[in-house]
């Protein structure tokens, strides 16, 4: 009987000597974190929705290579359908590009962007709640000299934010 409880008091050692009591692990995040994320903007020229497709979401999300020089733009469909790596001054909050290939597959264009920038804490959404803001001008080649004006705020999750 001694030597029973011996051998499991000693399982129960090193059980117990085997868990990690530790912190978890820093799983970190992705450069452009600050600026990415899911946008609900109005698709407006001059400040009307002449196509009366009032707030639609895009996503703003690092590249592949995960710089702070570079993240992708895309309307998922909503709008234009565009996607495009976009060149980005990620401490300014800033981002622009000339003849930028949209990345949707079988619609191949060429895009500009100008006056791109995201603004920490500077929009309040439609439900009253304070959160970021995004804007940019867009440029399709296969409707030259339209300057679009893409602006809005970053989705909060919150139901009286939705669209």
């Amino acid at each position: 009987m001694k030597n029973k409880l011996l051998i499991l008091s000693a399982f129960l050692f090193l059980g117990l000597m085997s868990c990690d009591l530790g912190d978890n692990p820093d799983v970190g995040g992705t450069v452009t974190q600050d600026v990415a994320g899911e946008w609900w903007t109005t698709f407006t020229i001059d400040g009307d929705d002449v196509y009366g497709i009032g707030y639609q979401q895009i996503t703003t999300a690092n590249t592949a290579a995960n710089v702070p020089t570079e993240f992708l733009v895309t309307d998922v469909g909503h709008t234009w359908d565009y996607k495009v790596k976009c060149p980005l001054n990620l401490d300014a909050r800033t981002f622009a590009g000339d003849s930028l290939l949209n990345l949707v597959d079988g619609y191949d264009i060429k895009i500009n962007v100008a006056n791109g920038k995201v603004l920490a804490g500077a929009a309040t959404s439609t439900g009253g709640n304070v959160t970021d803001s995004i804007y940019f001008e867009i440029e399709f080649e296969d409707d030259p000299g339209t300057i679009y004006q893409v602006a809005g705020y970053r989705r909060t999750g919150f139901l009286e934010d939705e669209h």
